[in-house]
């Protein structure tokens, strides 16, 4: 039977104001902020918050609504918001209800995986333990895995994080991260792995156009600015360091700023030695020169 309009007006106002009340549109909106592009990594995002809201409803309102499975996967190059996006997503399912902090523990196989026998299960266990009622995010978690090496002791921690993911699944979401190639064959070698993992997001490398304005952000936050000319160096420098190996998007972005900073403020000092005056202006403007010293303009590649 349909419901009827009442009902339905009923149920639309319950959802409204349960979207209101949770906080969520904040954080999305501040996602959308923090970071440019991203179209589909975002939609998906929306998809998964919707997805529990629907679900909380759902159960208030007497219908089937089983706990779905949180664990993800974000695949992507370096330096593409992975970890930016693991915060939101924690604060999101924090805000909904289904995790009790709402904190976030990244790792590496270095935090998990002992060097000799009986040192991987307490060093496995002691993260997961800073991790229960809230997000571990895994970063290259390929590495757990190591087939080559018999004496390795990976697959210790795999089996240890596998069991806890299933049995502790209503106070712990697992986002593994890394390559998308290398995530794909450690899923293929760990079937059990692969099916305790219900989404998987790909953060795709980011354009030219978006680099320069997480720079003109990253700017705006540090209180500095572009004059100019330094604008157009800068998407030049983009052109020519995207183009070379080791690239790592908005890594490499930041990195590139630290280093103009540090020219930058190499130039005041000499300018202040040279009694030369050096204004507010001066203190928060980063020039074509700032930039240009980059080796990167000498095509001396693996260098920025």
């Amino acid at each position: 039977m349909a419901p009827s309009d009442a009902t339905a007006a009923s149920i639309h106002t319950l959802l409204g104001d349960a979207l209101a009340n949770s906080g969520v549109p904040e954080l999305l909106a501040q996602l959308d902020h923090q970071l440019i592009g991203l179209a589909e990594v975002k939609a998906r995002v929306r998809d998964i918050a919707a997805l529990l809201l629907v679900d909380k409803l759902r159960a208030e309102r007497g219908f089937s609504a089983d706990r779905p499975s949180l664990h993800m996967c974000f695949t992507g190059n370096p330096g593409t918001g992975k970890t930016t996006v693991a915060m939101r997503m924690a604060s999101i399912l924090h805000r909904l209800g289904y995790i009790r902090k709402g904190h976030l523990v990244a790792v590496t196989r270095d935090d998990l995986v002992g060097q000799y026998i009986g040192h991987t299960a307490p060093k496995t266990k002691e993260v997961l333990k800073k991790a229960m009622g809230g997000v571990l995010f895994i970063d290259e978690a390929y590495y757990l895995y190591r087939p080559e090496n018999e004496r390795d002791y990976g697959q210790e921690a795999i089996e240890i994080l596998l069991q806890v993911m299933e049995n502790h699944r209503e106070d712990l979401v697992v986002i593994l991260a890394g390559y998308k190639d290398r995530m794909e064959r450690f899923f293929a070698s760990n079937p059990g792995m692969s099916s305790r993992i219900a989404h998987h997001i790909d953060f795709p490398d980011y354009t030219a156009a978006e680099l320069a304005q997480i720079a003109q952000l990253m700017l705006t936050s540090m209180q500095y600015r572009f004059d100019a000319e330094a604008q157009h160096v800068f998407n030049d420098y983009l052109e020519r360091r995207m183009r070379q190996p080791h690239f790592a998007n908005a890594r490499s972005v930041r990195n590139a700023l630290d280093r103009a900073r540090l020219r930058h403020a190499s130039r005041l000092l000499n300018a202040a030695n040279d009694a030369t005056a050096v204004d507010d202006d001066a203190l928060i403007t980063i020039t074509a020169k700032d930039l240009l010293a980059s080796r990167v303009f000498a095509q001396t590649p693996n260098q920025e």
